[in-house]
C-alpha cells in the first residue's frame, strides 16, 4: 500500500479504486431496509465485474438470480420464475451499483462526489445523483486503508435504503470471456424491454 491511499480520504480511495481495478470478484451481502429501518430484503451471493460494463451478480439466497450486463445488453435471469428479462444496457442501469462499479471511470459525469468523513477505520463518500433518472438520490461507498470498496449503502426516493457490504474482494482477475455473456435457458420465458 502506498502511503498516499492511507491519507486519501474517501474520494480519493475512490478514484484509486476505479484506477487500480479493471476487474474485481468480491462476496457481497445485501439488505433492504424501509423507511423505519426495518429489514424487507436480505440477500447473498458473488459480485463480478470488468470494465467497461460487463458484469455479473450472482445472487445465491434467498433465490437464485442471475443479473449479467455483457456491455451492450443488461439480462436478469431469476431461476425459480424460469424467466429472463433483457433490455439495453444504459436503459436499465442508470446509477445501479453495477454501473457505478463496472462503468467506463467517469463517476462524476453522473454524481456530485463529497467526502463523508472516517468511521470504524473506513473512509466514506456520498455520490449524489445529478439526474432524477438514476433510481438512487444518494449513495455512500466506504473504503478500507487499501482502498478496497467495502460498503455501499443505496438511498432511492422512497426512503429505502439498499446496504451493500463486500468481502473477499479479489483485484483484477482473469475472467474468461463467456462470464459475461448470457444466453436464456430452453423454456424460459424472456421478457425484453
Amino acid at each position: 500500500m502506498c502511503a498516499a491511499a492511507a491519507h486519501a480520504g474517501g474520494i480519493g480511495k475512490l478514484k484509486q479504486f476505479i484506477a487500480a481495478t479493471q476487474s474485481a470478484q468480491a462476496d457481497f451481502t445485501q439488505v433492504v431496509l424501509d423507511q423505519n429501518g426495518k429489514r424487507i430484503q436480505s440477500a447473498s451471493g458473488i459480485m463480478q465485474f470488468e470494465r467497461p460494463g460487463k458484469f455479473r451478480w450472482t445472487y445465491q439466497k434467498p433465490y437464485e438470480q442471475f443479473i449479467v450486463g455483457d456491455g451492450v445488453k443488461f439480462w436478469l435471469y431469476d431461476v425459480d420464475l424460469n424467466q429472463v428479462t433483457v433490455r439495453k444496457l444504459d436503459a436499465a442501469l442508470g446509477g445501479s451499483p453495477a454501473a457505478l462499479l463496472s462503468g467506463s471511470n467517469e463517476i462524476e459525469r453522473g454524481f456530485t462526489l463529497k467526502e463523508s468523513g472516517s468511521q470504524d477505520g473506513l473512509d466514506w463518500l456520498q455520490a449524489i445523483s445529478k439526474t432524477q433518472d438514476s433510481g438512487f438520490e444518494n449513495i455512500l461507498m466506504a473504503f478500507n486503508a487499501q482502498a478496497e470498496l467495502v460498503i455501499m449503502e443505496l438511498n432511492d426516493a422512497f426512503g429505502h435504503k439498499t446496504v451493500l457490504r463486500f468481502s473477499a474482494m479479489q483485484r483484477n482477475p482473469k475472467f474468461p470471456v463467456q462470464q459475461f455473456q448470457f444466453t436464456p435457458p430452453e423454456g424460459a420465458d424472456v421478457l425484453s424491454e
